[in-house]
């Protein structure tokens, strides 16, 4: 249809008023190779868990999300059923294969390469979007043009990077995420073109609610399948069982706290909002950024946990094991004030709970620390499911 009416646009999708555009399958498939870059990042931070080690994996961590983000956003604008688009993700899906397997060594000797497959993946795929525009569409293709500078600036960076070792390596690279961090913030200001327009950020809402939401499914999904690798390699003691049941039952609880009303809110708001760029660069593009990170941390304290349940809690579990919830939460808490315009005082309740579990963690067992960040998750999810019902239910009566 969009062939038809307009063959210069005819890779963007088309918008129906009032109707979502779903996800589909080729966007979901290349997102499988993000799972792989998520169990990379749990995996790289679990074997180097040290200060250094710590920088080095939020650097990574930063890239692969603003990546995948990034693409996103680009996929909300082009329509992947049509075989340039798929061909784009295709080659993308090769190219995030090389970064994956680089994080483990992305500070050692095979930096280059994660810098060049990130770097080409941003870089290209803006330059895809570029030419797929049409030229009547003046304001997109300035806007594609000021993504274009910028990204193209920070691949520099990127690369200079790779090319470097050590301390010039990481300063490099830090310096690369600040500059695409800031990018949006900045409403990817250029000279002559300056700043680029709200409207030009307009986004089909719904399917980007979803294809975030469709993230933090593959966050919590790799934690479970790393859960259940670990726990068949294990002797089945009640200490293993119990700890692999708490990890499962964590998992369930940040599925129910995001899903069972949070996503939905954000969908029907950014759906029907006349903003929908801003609402989706503040809420989807920066604030899930620590829910998916919380999620990663707490898959990391899971395989502690389940390799050592038993005996005193060391820095790295105690952590790991509340940092996790805790760093879920907070993106939870914004994220929903944002599109709801309040904070959930039972995701505040939790935080505080974390926060004072944490001045005697170190004194408990692994397993004990894991049930109780466990048992306040639940507390959470329980909690705003009877407050938002009830606030529903009297909605209704009125």
């Amino acid at each position: 249809m969009m062939a038809a009416d307009n063959p210069r646009g005819a890779m963007f999708r088309v918008i129906v008023p009032n109707q979502h555009s779903r996800v589909t399958f080729v966007e979901l498939f290349f997102d499988l190779v993000f799972v792989f870059a998520v169990t990379q990042i749990s995996h790289a931070l679990l074997h180097h868990f040290t200060p250094l080690g710590a920088v080095h994996v939020a650097v990574l961590f930063l890239a692969v999300w603003w990546l995948w983000v990034f693409t996103a956003w680009v996929t909300n604008w082009l329509n992947p059923e049509l075989t340039p688009v798929r061909l784009l993700l295709f080659a993308m899906m090769l190219g995030g294969l090389v970064l994956s397997t680089t994080i483990p060594n992305a500070f050692e000797g095979r930096g280059l390469w994660f810098a060049i497959a990130y770097a080409a993946m941003q870089v290209g795929r803006t330059v895809f979007w570029l030419l797929a525009t049409p030229l009547h569409r003046t304001a997109v293709r300035h806007n594609a043009i000021r993504i274009l500078t910028w990204l193209s600036i920070s691949a520099a960076l990127w690369i200079a990077g790779g090319l470097a070792e050590g301390e010039r390596r990481l300063w490099l690279w830090i310096a690369a995420v600040i500059w695409e961090y800031i990018s949006p913030a900045a409403r990817f200001w250029v000279p002559k073109l300056g700043f680029s327009s709200v409207e030009a950020w307009a986004v089909e809402g719904g399917h980007m609610a979803e294809r975030c939401g469709l993230f933090v499914i593959i966050a919590l999904g790799e934690a479970i399948v790393v859960n259940g690798a670990t726990f068949a390699e294990l002797e089945w003691t009640a200490s293993n069982i119990l700890a692999f049941v708490s990890a499962l039952v964590g998992a369930i609880a940040m599925w129910w706290i995001y899903f069972h009303k949070g996503a939905e809110a954000g969908s029907e708001r950014i759906s029907k909002s006349s903003d929908s760029g801003r609402l989706a660069r503040l809420a989807y593009t920066y604030l899930h950024l620590p829910i998916v990170a919380g999620i990663i941390l707490t898959a990391v304290s899971d395989e502690l946990v389940l390799k050592h349940p038993t005996g005193h809690s060391d820095a790295r579990t105690v952590l790991s094991t509340i940092g996790g919830p805790l760093v879920f939460l907070i993106g939870t808490i914004l994220f929903k004030h944002a599109v709801r315009g309040f904070l959930q005082l039972s995701h505040g309740i939790g935080i505080i709970l974390l926060l004072v579990l944490w001045w005697f963690a170190s004194e408990l067992s692994p397993l004990w620390l894991s049930m109780a960040t466990s048992a306040i998750l639940i507390v959470v999810a329980v909690w705003e499911s009877v407050s938002l019902g009830s606030t529903s239910a009297e909605a209704e009566e009125h």
